[in-house]
Order: C-alpha cells, then structure tokens, then sequence
C-alpha cells in the first residue's frame, strides 16, 4: 500500500491557494473542457499551461476496415447549442435528460464543431471515440469580419503560419484527438488567400508526422481568389485547399447534378473518399433532405461513391422531446444504417462491456446502487453494441436498445426485447462485431435477466469456423440475489480454442422459447458480457503508486445539509500512478483519521466520486474543522469489474492546522 503524507497551513478566510480559471469552474474548481477565443490566446499557449484533466487516456483503438481503407466514410459533425454544454464538466454533471452519441460502430470521424476559432474537443468525446476506433477531431474556425482581420494577421506570410500551425499540432498531441476542422467564413486578401494552401499544407504534414492516422478537412467556403462563396461541390474554385490537406466538407446545398460532375472530376479521382458531401439534420435551406428524411440523401451520397458529413445530428436531442431522445436517435440511425457500414474494432483480450451509456438514473456496482441520483459521464460509456430493429418471418421481430432502468455496472443495461414467431424455435441478435484473437484458454462471463418462457444462451461467432475448433468447455450456472437485476442469471465458460489465428468475430445472444409453437414475446436485460484470457485471472493485483495532493483550495462555506452552520470544504486535485490498460475506473474515497476532537473515533471510508483517469479533483469535500488529519483514498476497479484488496489501494494523508505561518511534517 502507498501511502503518502502532507501537512497544509490553513487560511480560515479566503482560499490558500489558487486555480487557473480557464481550466475550473470559477465556483466549485472542478475542472472543465474549454475553448480558446482569439489568435493571440492561440500564440500564446503553452503546453506547460495546458489542462492535465483533459487529456485524453484511451488510444485510438484498431478497427476493420481501417480509416485508410474505407471508401465510403461517414463523418459526425457535433455542433449542438454553442457546445460546451454539461459536456464541459470532465469529471461528469447531474443531468437528467442528457445528450450523448453510442452508434460509434457506423461512424469514422466525430468532429467537436463550436463557433470559438479554436475548439478543443471535451475529453470525454475523445476517450469514448477512441475507445470505437473513431478519430476525434477540434475545429479552427475564422468568421466575418474579424475572423478576416485574424487570417490577415496569421497569413501574412509562412512564419506567421507556421506558428499558428505549430500551435495546433502541438495542441492535439498535447490534448490526444486526432486533427483538426479548418472553416474558414470570411474573405480573404489576395496575400491570405495565397498562403492558404501551404499554410493547410503544412498543417497537414506535420501532424501527420506528430499524430498518428491524424487527418485535416477543410470545410467549402473560400474560393481560390479569396471570395467567400460555398460551392457544395470539388470544382475548379477550391481544388487548392482539397489538394493541400486530407479531405473536402462540401456545404449542404448540392443537387445530384454536384455529385455527377465530381465522380467524373480529376482532382476527385483516387480520392472519392475523400470528399465527405455535407448533409445538415436540420434541412435548413435549399437541401436534398434532412430530419427523419436524412436517409434519401445519404442515399444518392452513397450511389455515388463519396463519404458524407452528418452536420447536428443532435437534432433529434435539440428539437425533441428530451425524455425521447435515445427513441429518435435510434430511430434516426436505424433509417440511415442501410447506407452505412459497420466497422469492427479490432483489439486483444480482453472484451468486456456492461453496456454503459455514460449516463444513468443511478450509478450501480455489481447490481447495486453505489450513487444515487442522476448522472452523465461519457469517460463512464463502456464499448457499444449493434443498435437496431430487424423484422422477421411471420410478424417476428427484435431490438435492441440502451435501458438505463436496468443496471449491472454503470448506468445501464442492453435492452432485448422482440417476438420469436410461430415458425420459429429462436432468434438471434448480433451484439458484438468485432476481430479479437483468442487465447489457449478463454473465460467467458455472461450476466443477465430475462422474461418467463424464454431462455437466453450466447454465441461466439469465430473468423474461420473451419480452422477454429473449441473443446473442454466448462459451464458454471448459478443465480445472483440481492441485486437490484433482480433473478440476474450468472454464467461463466470456459473453453479452450484450438487452430492457427482463430479469432472471435461475432458476439450473439439466442433467444430460445421454452415449449410451444405460439408467437412469444420477450423482453430481456444483459446486465455484462466478458471474454477473458483465463490467465488473466491469476495475475497479482498492481498496486497504486506515487499518490500526491496538489491546488488546494480551502473555503467556509454553508453545507447542503447542515442548515445556516458554516462548514469546512476541501477542494484538491489527487494524483497517483495506475497501469491505464488495466482499469476500468477508480474510487476515490475518503475518511477522518483525527480532529478537531481527539476523543472521537476514526471515521468510515466514504465513496467521493469515480475518475477514469489518473487524477481526480475532490470539489466541495466537507471535513473536519482544523485541526484535523484525513486521508483520501483511490481504489483500482480493474477492466473485468474486480475490486483489489486495500492493500493496493493508494492513500494520502492531509493534516491541517488554522494560522498565519508555515508548518512542518508531524
């Protein structure tokens, strides 16, 4: 067990110490995702100064087909509200009806679009895009007439744009999303407009150089002689720009007459995928369609062989009822998926998903509600399933869908639900698509709950069932009580592989009638699936190492349940060193060890919050009067939800005296 120890000074009045505005919340100091406004604030960064809370920890995972060898690729373009919105708070907000995205599978590129010129993508988009295998980019954004004044100033000649460039290189590296969206919607001067295209140019190759499988898009706008005057098409007027960087944004008011003359255009060829044709959700203007009528343009898009841009598509959030949100996005999806392909991220063991949204009703552990209350975090979104409806034979059908209700880890559970027709004994519904090579000896844990005259078995599906055989599989059955997944069933396999590169390709939940031949409904919940190599298992817990407290902040303030009485609050930020691959979050947790009275007993371990990363920010902490000792605790949850003994957990003691001078270790 690490332990580490710091004695503070404490300043009744005021704060002894100070944050950074920019990067906390100027009344509570929890750390928020946040813009940067002008040029000089862009010049001006530092790496030094950047925010470590927002920092992205998940790597772009592999998928199949990769970003380089799809051909008709599918960009999400998020602008909803001015952005930053409950997103903003990177250790999660209490929102009841939140907006959050999880059809990751369709997508290849999510783009964080604001009308701020330099917009940082909220880390827990580029964590849970990662975690998909999908790129995140920011966006660099110029606007009417003092968005002219800027790029007269930055392209004034290469040194100028070369800073400028270098800035927002090193901002992605810094930050971990994967390039940039140039929008450029102002005139430019013939000296701007002339160092437009190596200014993208060398954007472009150095983060390339920098960022791995980085790309930068330029949105259609400017044309070649400086005039702002969009397009919706590749042509003559802004072949330029397409040729300086990694792809075209058209705008929104293209005819398929556009579409024909770009399949046959030359700068296009080779490229195809490369040009995403905008669609904007709203159908605001002259547009093909948009709204619930998306799908018809993304048709013709596809006819013709080009990737598309989807611009808000947080319509079905924005102009909606927000407690129908997750049935208009899934019903959005659903129209557009015939026109979309689905990728498989492609990793190694192990697999695990307890289907998370990154929100909830509650936060549960195990079955059991470890925080009350509503709550949105999507560090907390966990690997998504296939979202669909599908049709049978006979007026059989399925679907599957997010339900919060329902919980075995996170805020939700996997939502299958359907009738297994009269001609048929069972349906299947393909959860997983993905490319995972198995090893020697393979664990596999499934929990659920599920509706009477059903019964429920899961299917691996492997890449070459010629060459992957599987025997000594062991099956252990057993019912949970006391979980709120109330009749949750428990299985866990083991099985033993055999064949060169045999791979797990496909994970399926059969739905099984019990007896009959009548049309069944049925409604089930899979509470988690895991498949593990058995080794892991075995392997000793690690333990947290170099826990430290830093920017402290002390205040008095009047507590949410203590009536008019003044109280003590703790506001830090606790770090430690943890082996990221290993984690699926922390819990921080703290307790009294003595003070301000010596005759009473230490206190209980209390849970904090979560942290999916390796720091935490303790906000609004009620504690003891000084003089006291506490101590903050971070507990490792590991990726297949196993808790480690608390003599691995990391531990900081804080002793606080009120006065007006230093103090020294006890």
């Amino acid at each position: 067990m690490f332990v580490s120890y710091c004695p503070f000074l404490l300043c009744l009045i005021g704060m002894s110490y100070f944050v950074p505005a920019k990067h906390y919340d100027p009344d509570t100091t929890e750390p928020i995702s946040s813009n940067l406004q002008s040029l000089d604030e862009l010049l001006s960064w530092k790496r030094s100064e950047a925010s470590p809370f927002n920092v992205a920890t998940v790597p772009l995972a592999n998928r199949q087909p990769s970003y380089a060898a799809s051909q008709k690729r599918t960009l999400v373009c998020h602008d909803m509200m001015g952005g930053y919105l409950d997103d903003r708070f990177i250790q999660g907000a209490e929102v009841e009806t939140p907006y959050a995205f999880y059809h990751w599978d369709y997508i290849d590129i999510f783009n964080y679009f604001s009308h701020n010129m330099v917009t940082i993508p909220p880390v827990c988009w580029t964590n849970t895009a990662h975690k998909h295998g999908v790129l995140s980019l920011g966006t660099f954004i110029t606007e009417w007439t003092d968005g002219a004044k800027m790029c007269e100033k930055f392209l004034a000649d290469k040194e100028s744009y070369c800073a400028v460039a270098d800035k927002l290189v090193e901002m992605s590296d810094c930050y971990g999303f994967d390039g940039w969206l140039i929008n450029i919607e102002n005139v430019l001067s013939e000296t701007a407009v002339k160092n437009m295209p190596p200014f993208l140019h060398y954007l472009t190759d150095c983060m390339h150089k920098r960022v791995t499988g980085s790309v930068v898009i330029w949105y259609d706008s400017v044309l070649q002689d400086g005039k702002l005057k969009w397009q919706n098409e590749l042509n003559d007027h802004n072949r330029v720009f397409f040729e300086a960087c990694d792809g075209l944004f058209t705008n929104y008011n293209w005819t398929e007459s556009s579409l024909e003359f770009m399949k046959v255009y030359s700068a296009a060829q080779g490229r195809l995928a490369d040009v995403f044709v905008g669609v904007d959700v709203f159908a605001r203007g002259e547009v093909v369609a948009g709204k619930f009528e998306t799908n018809k343009a993304l048709s013709l898009i596809r006819k013709h062989g080009f990737s598309t841009a989807l611009f808000a598509p947080g319509w079905v959030y924005e102009c909606h009822d927000k407690t129908a949100f997750r049935m208009n996005q899934d019903k959005f999806w659903g129209l557009l998926s015939e026109h979309l392909f689905i990728h498989r991220p492609f990793f190694l063991l192990p697999v695990v998903s307890s289907f998370c949204l990154g929100f909830g009703k509650n936060l549960f552990q195990k079955g059991q509600v470890e925080q009350r209350g509503n709550w949105f975090n999507l560090n907390a979104q966990e690997l998504q399933p296939h979202y669909y409806t599908e049709t049978l034979e006979n007026q059989g059908w399925i679907r599957t869908q997010g339900c919060p209700e329902d919980a075995w880890s996170g805020g939700s559970s996997l939502l299958i639900e359907g009738v297994i027709p009269s001609t048929l004994s069972k349906v299947c519904a393909r959860i997983f698509s993905l490319h995972v090579p198995l090893a020697t000896r393979t664990f596999v844990s499934f929990i659920y709950k599920v509706s009477d005259g059903v019964s429920l078995s899961l299917e691996l599906k492997l890449a070459d069932a010629a060459l992957c055989t599987h025997s000594n599989t062991e099956d252990v059955n057993c019912e949970l009580s006391n979980t709120h997944m109330h009749k949750c069933q428990l299985c866990h396999s083991y099985l033993t592989p055999s064949g060169l590169g045999c791979a797990l390709r496909d994970i399926c939940v059969n739905v099984t009638r019990d007896g009959g031949e009548q049309a069944t409904p049925f409604k089930c919940r899979i509470g988690e699936i895991m498949v593990l190599d058995a080794e892991s298992l075995l392997v000793s817990p690690v333990s947290v190492q170099s826990v430290h407290v830093d920017d402290i902040v002390w205040q008095k303030a009047v507590g949410s349940d203590s009536g008019n009485i003044m109280k003590l609050h703790l506001n830090a930020t606790i770090k430690w060193c943890y082996p990221a691959q290993l984690i699926r979050h922390f819990c921080i947790h703290w307790r009294r060890l003595r003070g301000p009275d010596p005759r009473v007993p230490p206190g209980q371990l209390a849970l904090v919050g979560r942290s999916y990363s390796n720091l935490f920010r303790v906000v609004d902490l009620v504690v003891p009067d000084a003089p006291a000792l506490i101590e903050l605790a971070v507990e490792p949850v590991t990726r297949e939800g196993f808790r480690v003994p608390e003599a691995n957990w990391g531990r900081h003691v804080i002793s606080y005296i009120e006065g007006d001078h230093s103090v020294g270790a006890e």
